[in-house]
């Protein structure tokens, strides 16, 4: 009896976290590539916002980028505007960049 309500509670919490991941690893993502129209910095080097325009569309997305690696890329002028950049962001209310790269190559 005590195997069958342990394996029981097992499944259970199994079962349940992999219920929680699959919530998650379905979060609704943007993708595009196209032009940066234009980049703003924060005052406090922290964040900037980004601008681009999808070459397909033609539709323009305001995006958040926040990673260091990207701000360094800003700040020292490897990424400028007019440049074409491939993008992911996370659809939300800030639109969080996950990925922000030339599509040449950096």
């Amino acid at each position: 009896m005590k195997t069958k309500l342990s394996t029981l509670i097992a499944t259970l919490v199994l079962g349940l976290s992999s219920a929680t991941f699959t919530v998650n690893a379905f979060a609704e993502e943007g993708k595009m590539v196209g032009p940066i129209t234009k980049i703003t910095m924060a005052a406090d080097g922290k964040s900037a916002t980004a601008i681009l325009k999808d070459t397909k569309s033609g539709a323009t997305t305001t995006l958040t980028i926040t990673d260091d690696l990207t701000l360094d890329k800003f700040k020292d002028k490897r990424i400028v505007e007019g440049d074409e950049i491939r993008a992911r962001w996370e659809k939300d209310a800030k639109n969080t960049s996950k990925s922000f790269k030339k599509t040449a190559g950096c």
